[in-house]
């Protein structure tokens, strides 16, 4: 698989007085990956994304986009239409009076035929669940619809890449499942890298890939069984591990001897139930 993102040798700082946020950074993410990158506020992980679609130019070192110079002004369209990018204040990215045209906004300005923009459109609002709001104005929505609607309009690109910074924030229980459900869909389906940024480790174990990072460094970068085993190590940093992981390790430390790789409910349960027959 080729590379649609990679940071080489990345330094960054806001300012030429500020402390270096990243030093000698270097990540890669396959085309057709899916990703979480996990951190406390202030390790870096946003300040990267903002990175992989040149919302911010590295201060050292190189960001490539699908092979492309993030540095490169004139590539700045190509670069944002390979990576869509979705915040966590779905405020900051919605632009226009109704929701379907809000969805269609991207793929108009891209200059795609009508037909294909109503479906994707209408495609896009009905795997967030907000196909019935295609006509409301999206300012009478809540903080959850609205960032649906956001993430619709990701959705209706079809990027090669998405990145999500903090998706599932401003969304209950049920809506985060919707969401999660859309965007594995998305990777599985249609190929696209997904990179996710989350503080919820139930979302990051559904990943095939987890990078921990701490101080603007890689911390840990390996399948999500891999890196939830080290339980102490991730407390260190004050990052929490999925509800099931944490269960094995309660119950580890008072003498049982369950496998510390277990991240679902599922597995729990049946390491559980082999333990007591």
């Amino acid at each position: 698989m080729s590379e649609i993102a990679e940071a080489v040798n990345l330094e960054f700082r806001y300012d030429e007085e500020a402390e270096l946020i990243f030093e000698n950074l270097n990540l890669s993410f396959k085309q057709g990956e899916m990703t979480a990158i996990l951190g406390h506020n202030g390790c870096g992980k946003s300040t990267f994304a903002k990175h992989l679609n040149a919302i911010l130019l590295p201060s050292g070192g190189k960001v490539y986009v699908d092979g492309i110079d993030t540095a490169d002004e004139t590539r700045l369209f190509d670069i944002r239409q390979r990576v869509g990018m979705v915040f966590q204040n779905p405020d900051n990215q919605i632009v226009a009076t109704i929701v379907e045209e809000d969805v269609a906004f991207a793929l108009e300005n891209l200059g795609g035929p009508p037909q294909e923009i109503r479906r994707r459109v209408d495609e896009a609002l009905q795997a967030v669940g907000m196909y019935k709001y295609r006509l409301h104005a999206p300012h009478q929505l809540s903080g959850g619809q609205k960032q649906r609607v956001a993430i619709a309009g990701i959705i209706a690109m079809r990027p090669k890449c998405i990145v999500l910074d903090e998706p599932t924030a401003m969304l209950d229980p049920v809506g985060r499942n919707k969401v999660m459900k859309t965007v594995k869909k998305l990777n599985e389906e249609f190929g696209i890298t997904i990179i996710l940024i989350t503080h919820y480790m139930e979302e990051a174990s559904q990943c095939k890939r987890v990078i921990v990072m701490d101080k603007g460094k890689v911390l840990m970068d390996d399948c999500p069984k891999e890196v939830f085993s080290n339980v102490d190590k991730l407390k260190e940093v004050g990052l929490d591990v999925p509800q099931a992981t944490e269960l094995v390790y309660e119950l580890n430390k008072l003498g049982l001897s369950l496998d510390t790789h277990i991240t679902d409910e599922n597995e729990c349960c049946e390491a559980l139930l082999k333990l007591l027959s």
